[in-house]
């Protein structure tokens, strides 16, 4: 059996007290991805370690100057209201389940040591159809998260999303709750057609909330009314359909 090889390479290594993870890396409508990218550069973060692995696409992407930057995915930190926070941003997941659980696993090991608070995933929960007022659901590691988490404004609902959630969104989750770390996954509804800004800036207040900050997403209100342009225009269609994929939750 062929091993899969990883190079992690730092760029520094940061003195973190108990940081909070958050991973933000593409899925549905990439409301996660979204979500964490604008939090981390709203609070300045800076990069100190990329992960290049064989488990993710093998594809350059050029920059304005035509330099070529392989997709790989990336630790970031930053601080707010005294809390040291870690981000886990990226161009991609793996392209394999056993992909993403060897890239999971490495972003654990390299946060252990810094013995993290709290674990916080983000994604998308695809509904595949218009959603005019997304939800925000969450699922947690301990039953007894969750009322803390309702107090942000996260929505617990039975069997949804019904198709689970799988990725690193789910793997981190699982490592968290082996290790007992308390862990969330935050999911903003969506119909998983198009980048949902609109869902994201919701994900985007309740992690305001859970910092104790307020983020301002007033530059996201171009995207947030074409996605309303979006939906308008796909209600005004009565007649036709909506598709029948599955749009199960990823990560």
């Amino acid at each position: 059996m062929v091993k899969m090889a990883s190079i992690v390479t730092y760029e520094s290594r940061p003195k973190l007290n108990r940081p909070i993870l958050i991973e933000g890396l593409p899925g549905v409508g990439n409301v996660g991805k979204i979500a964490a990218d604008f939090i981390c550069e709203k609070l300045n973060g800076r990069r100190f370690a990329t992960i290049l692995s064989d488990d993710l696409p093998q594809q350059v992407l050029l920059d304005e100057e035509c330099v070529a930057n392989a997709v790989d995915n990336e630790l970031w930190y930053a601080q707010v209201n005294g809390q040291d926070i870690v981000f886990l941003l990226g161009e991609a997941q793996g392209t394999t389940p056993q992909g993403q659980f060897n890239l999971s696993k490495i972003v654990f090991d390299i946060m252990l040591p810094y013995d993290p608070s709290m674990i916080v995933t983000l994604g998308g929960y695809g509904t595949g159809k218009v959603v005019n007022d997304p939800r925000i659901l969450g699922a947690v590691s301990d039953s007894r998260l969750k009322s803390r988490m309702e107090g942000y404004g996260i929505g617990f609902y039975p069997n949804e999303p019904q198709g689970g959630i799988v990725g690193c969104a789910a793997i981190l989750i699982s490592f968290g709750k082996a290790y007992g770390i308390d862990s969330v996954c935050i999911m903003g509804e969506t119909s998983g057609y198009v980048l949902d800004h609109k869902s994201s800036s919701k994900v985007i207040a309740v992690l305001g909330e859970m910092l104790g900050t307020e983020f301002d997403t007033s530059e996201m209100q171009a995207e947030i009314d074409k996605i309303d342009e979006i939906n308008n225009q796909a209600q005004a269609v009565a007649a036709v359909e909506p598709p029948k994929e599955d749009l199960s939750y990823f990560g």
